[in-house]
């Protein structure tokens, strides 16, 4: 691996977050639910699921930012003790992303948020590869889902 350049990160963070007016217990299903969203998530193309378990999948998620068509292949693991759901990239340009969506009970609602951690394999390109994975596609397709994911469950 290359050494990083001397004050630039070669680890990108991204965060979402949004406050839904549901049950804590009805978001957490939905979230941890792969197989539903593109039913309520139009911006999800599909999920192919290749193991499935009832604390861990692996599946292949598709979806659109904007009119660009994007996959990647993820390891889903739904921790319901601590309210957290886990993903793992494990191919693509995201190979090694970590993946959190946390739920917090707030006496307006639940905050949701969705956190994106990824140590850049190639350090020297952090910056451009940082613009193009989180400010790009990560920030746009975090924000749609929770937007469409708090839509989905309000009316529930």
């Amino acid at each position: 691996m290359l050494p990083s350049l001397p004050g630039k990160s070669t680890v990108m963070h991204q965060t979402n977050a949004i406050i839904m007016n549901a049950s804590e217990e009805s978001i957490f299903e939905a979230a941890a639910n792969l197989e539903r969203w593109p039913t309520f998530l139009p911006h999800y193309r599909y999920i192919h699921y290749y193991q499935r378990g009832p604390v861990r999948n692996l599946v292949k998620m598709a979806a659109y930012r904007g009119f660009i068509p994007i996959a990647w292949v993820s390891e889903q693991i739904i921790d319901r003790e601590h309210r957290e759901i886990h993903f793992k990239h494990l191919k693509a340009w995201t190979k090694g992303m970590k993946v959190i969506w946390r739920f917090h009970r707030l006496p307006a609602g639940v905050h949701v948020e969705i956190v994106h951690d990824l140590s850049f394999r190639v350090p020297p390109l952090a910056p451009l590869a940082e613009r193009i994975i989180s400010g790009f596609f990560i920030n746009s397709i975090a924000a749609q889902t929770l937007q469409y994911m708090k839509a989905y469950v309000e009316k529930k």
